[in-house]
């Protein structure tokens, strides 16, 4: 498809009255936009330095660069750097399901093992201060079995409940931008990527 008909736009008002040509065009145009994707990612991440949770004594940001810079100093992979540092990207957008939200973004790039974690962490994150609401702290036993449980209770006491001090030396956003470029420049849903019922843990 040429230039020409990448400027073009579809003659379809309903989807199954689209032509193949059409199509696909529309692919080619879908292609341009993912490849966007990181930098989607990081623009969103930046707003969450004005637009924050109130209360706290970092914003959302610091929290994520704070995750993210722990993961790096304790030698964690690139999956687990990119997951700590968009653990919290859905606080704004979806602040009910935030864990889940950010688990579908990462799903088709990551190992399983990490999102599975990020996919659950708002449960395990909850033994910190669920008793002070009168809720059961406890509910991430439900998952004791499953194989990522411990990276779960890792990924939260080494990198997510601890990442809310200001005065921790955080690297800045701009020097996480190349992992997320190369992570969301995969091949989407690659077996040799996702490796399901690998696990590899949270570095100490």
């Amino acid at each position: 498809m040429g230039l020409r008909g990448m400027s073009e736009k579809v003659n379809f008002t309903a989807m199954k009255d689209g032509s193949r040509e059409e199509y696909e065009m529309l692919e080619a145009l879908e292609e341009v936009h993912r490849a966007g994707t990181a930098n989607r990612l990081l623009r969103e991440l930046a707003t969450q330095a004005e637009e924050s949770l109130s209360g706290y004594q970092i914003t959302r940001l610091e929290h994520g660069l704070q995750a993210a810079t722990r993961a790096r100093e304790a030698g964690a992979d690139t999956d687990w750097i990119v997951a700590a540092l968009l653990h919290d990207i859905g606080d704004g957008l979806a602040p009910q399901n935030h864990d889940k939200f950010a688990a579908e973004i990462m799903r088709p790039f990551l190992r399983e093992e990490v999102t599975w974690v990020v996919e659950h962490h708002g449960i395990f994150q909850m033994y910190y201060y669920a008793h002070h609401y009168g809720w059961d702290r406890e509910l991430r036993a439900q998952y004791k079995d499953n194989p990522y449980y411990q990276s779960c209770v890792d990924f939260c006491e080494h990198w997510d409940q601890s990442s809310f001090d200001p005065e921790y030396p955080t690297d800045p956003l701009d020097s996480f931008a190349e992992l997320v470029h190369e992570v969301f420049s995969r091949k989407a849903f690659d077996p040799a990527r996702i490796q399901p019922g690998k696990v590899i843990g949270v570095p100490a």
